[in-house]
């Protein structure tokens, strides 16, 4: 018997059953759990890593500094281009 560490359900697993790196889900509340040690049986959530991986890569994109038009580039208009700079 080993308990889910999100929501704490009894869940019935004998190591005899289970693989480590196995991935299932908790029964009552529907995270996702990997068994990282088969004896004694343990298990890792899986939900929070999966949202914080999803935050660091939303991240990422906003640093980038895009234009506009989402590209790594300046755009130059070409009309002002063609202008001179006046002192």
């Amino acid at each position: 018997m080993v308990r889910c560490p999100d929501c704490s359900a009894s869940i019935d697993l004998d190591e005899d059953e289970v693989e480590e790196g196995e991935i299932m889900t908790c029964p009552d509340c529907e995270t996702e759990l990997e068994v990282v040690s088969k004896s004694p049986v343990q298990l890792n959530s899986l939900g929070d890593e999966d949202e914080e991986e999803d935050d660091d890569e939303e991240t990422d994109e906003d640093d980038l500094g895009d234009d506009d038009d989402g590209d790594d580039d300046l755009d130059i208009d070409e009309d002002d281009s063609d202008k001179k700079i006046e002192k």
